[in-house]
């Protein structure tokens, strides 16, 4: 076989063999212009809303999301409101989800549209906010956010080697605090 019909060979070779078990692509869902809901493997423009990004696919050791996770995700998402001046309410808020292995999208409530929301959903500007669903839980307290995960459906505990929660990378802004987005 010539040089060249060998390189063609392998390059095609290359092209037709099934991705590395432990490839992952990266999932984008947002709201766009028109308020419809997107999914794309590319990143969305830059108008685009309530953005959240997870990885897919991998394989390996990685464990997939229980079952029942899985359906609590389809019927209640969860999205978490925070400041970086929240402190301890915002990390308690964190280590509880992740101790559950519920995956969530952390939204930056002192960036002006994302404070403009928890306002919306909970009456102020005071963070944490948890949303699970439509339900909307203000303030950190563990027995109540327990009860709400509970009663979406998050199983108690994460799976013995389940990855850690997918969380949606912070909004692209992160001013250093904002006036009327105070912790607590």
């Amino acid at each position: 076989m010539k040089p060249s019909a060998l390189v063609g060979a392998i390059l095609v070779g290359a092209l037709l063999a099934p991705p590395e078990a432990g490839a992952q692509t990266n999932v984008y869902r947002w709201v766009d212009k028109d308020g419809k809901v997107q999914f794309s493997d590319t990143p969305p423009p830059e108008d685009a809303k309530n953005l959240t990004q997870k990885r897919m696919g991998g394989g390996g050791d990685e464990v997939q999301l229980p079952f029942a996770t899985q359906a609590a995700m389809r019927r209640n998402p969860v999205t978490l409101f925070t400041a970086p001046d929240c402190g301890e309410p915002c990390a308690q808020g964190r280590d509880l989800l992740a101790k559950r292995g519920v995956p969530f999208a952390e939204r930056n409530a002192a960036v002006a549209a994302e404070a403009d929301a928890v306002e919306k959903l909970s009456g102020g500007r005071n963070v944490p906010v948890l949303l699970i669903g439509e339900q909307v839980v203000k303030g950190f307290n563990d027995d109540t956010w327990t009860a709400a995960l509970d009663t979406a459906g998050y199983p108690r505990t994460r799976l013995p080697g389940q990855a850690n929660p997918l969380q949606a990378p912070p909004s692209a802004a992160q001013p250093a605090a904002a006036p009327g987005a105070p912790g607590g």
